[in-house]
C-alpha cells in the first residue's frame, strides 16, 4: 500500500532551558489514519515536544509542518489543523456538557446549524449524548476526560494530540476513551498519543517513538521495536505421551531455538511463535504426543522500553 499522507512532520526539534537540553534533535512523522505513541519516563521531553509541535513554545532549532502548513507563532492554518487535548481539564463546571461544547465551538468560529451538528457528532463519538444536558460538575472524572476530547474534535482537526487522556479515570471510561481513539484512527484522523500505560500503546499505536533524556532513542512498529532488542517468544506446551520425542521433533523446526522438557511440559524459545505454531503442533502429533495446553509469551513494549531506557514507563 502507498504511504499515508503526512499530516505531521517534525524535523530536528531542539529546546534548551538554561544549560539543560530538554529536547535534542527529535524528528518524527505521523500519517493520516495513524496513531503514533510518544512514550517516555517523566522528564523525558514529551510535554516539551508536544508544546513545540502545537506552536505553544518556541523552538531553538527544527521545523514543524502540520497538514502542509509550517508551524510558527502566527501559523493559524497549522494550528487550526490541530485538536489538542491537554492532560489538565479545560471545562466550566457550572455549564452543561452541551454548553461547554457550544462555548468552545464559538471560539473555533463555528456558528448556528454547523455548531449544533458538530456538537451532536462529537457527543456521539465520546458516548456522552445521554448526559449532555447535565452540568459537568456532576460528571465523573472519566466523563470529564471524554468531554475534553470532544472539545478537541469540534472543529474537525486533521491531527488530534492526546496527552495522557486516561489518567485517573475509571475502567469503564478508560475503555470508552480507547475505543473512541480506535474509531477516530480508523476514520482517517492522525493521532499523537502519550500515555503512562504500556497496554494502551500496545492496543492503539501503529508506531511508537521512545524518548528518553530528550533523545528519540527508538521508533517503529511494535514488531520493529521488539526485533531491535532481539527478543524471542517463549512457548510452553502441555503434553501427554511421547514428550521427549515430540521435543526432539519440534527442535528441528526452523525458528525454534531451544526445546527442553520438564514434568510433561515442553519449553520452547521461538522466533515468531504464532507463525510457527501449526508446524510445531503437527510435529508433536507426528511424534505421538497429545498437546493439551499452549501458552505463548511474546515480548512486549514494556520489555523493550525497560531494555532501552533502564526504567519502567511510569518511573
Amino acid at each position: 500500500m502507498p504511504p499515508a499522507e503526512t499530516i505531521l512532520e517534525a524535523r530536528g526539534l531542539t529546546k534548551t532551558f538554561g544549560t539543560r537540553t530538554a529536547v535534542d534533535d527529535v524528528s518524527f512523522r505521523i500519517g493520516a489514519g495513524e496513531t503514533y505513541g510518544l512514550l517516555g519516563p517523566n522528564g523525558a521531553g514529551k510535554t516539551t515536544t508536544i508544546s513545540m509541535v502545537c506552536g505553544l513554545m518556541d523552538r531553538d532549532a527544527g521545523e514543524v509542518t502540520v497538514a502542509g502548513s509550517a508551524m510558527g507563532p502566527t501559523a493559524f492554518e497549522a494550528k487550526r489543523a490541530i485538536g489538542l487535548v491537554p492532560q489538565d481539564l479545560a471545562l466550566y463546571p457550572d455549564l452543561s456538557g452541551r454548553e461547554n461544547l457550544a462555548f468552545f465551538g464559538r471560539l473555533y468560529g463555528l456558528r448556528r446549524a454547523e455548531l449544533r451538528r458538530r456538537i451532536d457528532d462529537v457527543l456521539g463519538v465520546v458516548q456522552l449524548a445521554d448526559r449532555a444536558e447535565e452540568k459537568t460538575e456532576k460528571y465523573s472524572g472519566g466523563m470529564k476526560r471524554r468531554l475534553n476530547i470532544a472539545i478537541g474534535l469540534l472543529h474537525q482537526p486533521q491531527l488530534l494530540i492526546l496527552d495522557e487522556p486516561t489518567v485517573g479515570v475509571d475502567p469503564q471510561s478508560r475503555n470508552a476513551i480507547l475505543a473512541s481513539v480506535e474509531r477516530l484512527g480508523a476514520g482517517g484522523l492522525a493521532v499523537l498519543y502519550t500515555t503512562h500505560y504500556m497496554e494502551e500503546a500496545e492496543r492503539l499505536c501503529d508506531r511508537v517513538g521512545i524518548i528518553d533524556a530528550g533523545y528519540l532513542i527508538a521508533e517503529g512498529t511494535r514488531a520493529d521495536l521488539v526485533a531491535l532488542v532481539g527478543a524471542e517468544d517463549r512457548v510452553q506446551l502441555g503434553v501427554a505421551g511421547a514428550v521427549e520425542a515430540a521435543a526432539m521433533a519440534i527442535g528441528e523446526v526452523a525458528g525454534v531455538q531451544q526445546a527442553t522438557t520438564s514434568e510433561g511440559t515442553i519449553h520452547l524459545i521461538v522466533k515468531e511463535a504464532r507463525r510457527l505454531l501449526p508446524d510445531i503442533l503437527a510435529r508433536a502429533a507426528a511424534a505421538r504426543a497429545t498437546v493439551n495446553r499452549v501458552d505463548v509469551a511474546e515480548p512486549d513494549l514494556e520489555a523493550v522500553f525497560l531494555h532501552l531506557t533502564g526504567k519502567a514507563l511510569r518511573d
